[in-house]
C-alpha cells in the first residue's frame, strides 16, 4: 500500500539545506516525490511511499534539519499519483 502527503512547512526552512537535505532522506528510505522553495520563503514537499517511510519522512519535515527553525507544517493527504524518484524542483513563482 502507498500513500502521499502534501506538506507546506514555515519558519526558517530556507538557506539551511533543508531541500537537499529532505532529498537524501526520501532517497534513502525509497520516498518518491518533491520538494521545492516558496517565493515566500516557505518550502513546499510531496511524499509518496510506505506508511511507515512517508510518516517517518514527515516527522522530519516537522523538525527540518539542525539549522531550520519549523515554526509550522501542514500535512494533507492524498491519492498517491504514481512518481518513480524525488527531485528537488526549481523555486515557485508569486502567484
Amino acid at each position: 500500500m502507498m500513500i502521499q502527503r502534501h506538506l507546506h512547512v514555515r519558519g526558517l526552512v530556507q538557506g539551511v539545506y533543508y531541500r537537499d537535505t529532505c532529498r537524501q532522506l526520501a532517497e534513502e528510505s525509497g520516498v518518491t516525490g518533491w520538494v521545492r522553495n516558496l517565493h515566500n520563503g516557505d518550502v513546499e514537499a510531496l511524499f509518496e511511499g510506505s506508511p511507515e517511510n512517508v510518516t517517518c519522512l514527515v516527522r522530519w519535515a516537522a523538525k527540518g534539519p539542525g539549522a531550520a527553525e519549523v515554526t509550522e507544517c501542514t500535512v494533507t493527504a492524498e491519492s498517491p499519483e504514481g512518481h518513480r524518484d524525488f527531485r528537488i524542483l526549481p523555486d515557485a513563482r508569486p502567484a
